[in-house]
């Protein structure tokens, strides 16, 4: 009998795979504070970014499903 692996519930939440394999992920430093924030820099935060390549993998290992 096969048991199912279970998801990182911290990493499910916080990263998203594209079509392409790879992991998609927010910006930090954007839920409070904000008055003193530049408007570029927070605009700046709000795309998001790619997980770094030496990361991949354990992001990876976390979400089996994904």
């Amino acid at each position: 009998m096969s048991y199912k692996i279970k998801s990182h519930k911290g990493a499910q939440k916080r990263f998203k795979k594209t079509a392409g394999g790879k992991f998609k992920r927010g910006c930090s430093h954007q839920r409070h504070i904000l008055t003193k924030k530049s408007a570029k820099r927070k605009r700046q935060l709000d795309m998001g970014g790619m997980v770094a390549k030496a990361d991949q993998k354990a992001v990876a290992a976390m979400l089996p499903y994904a």
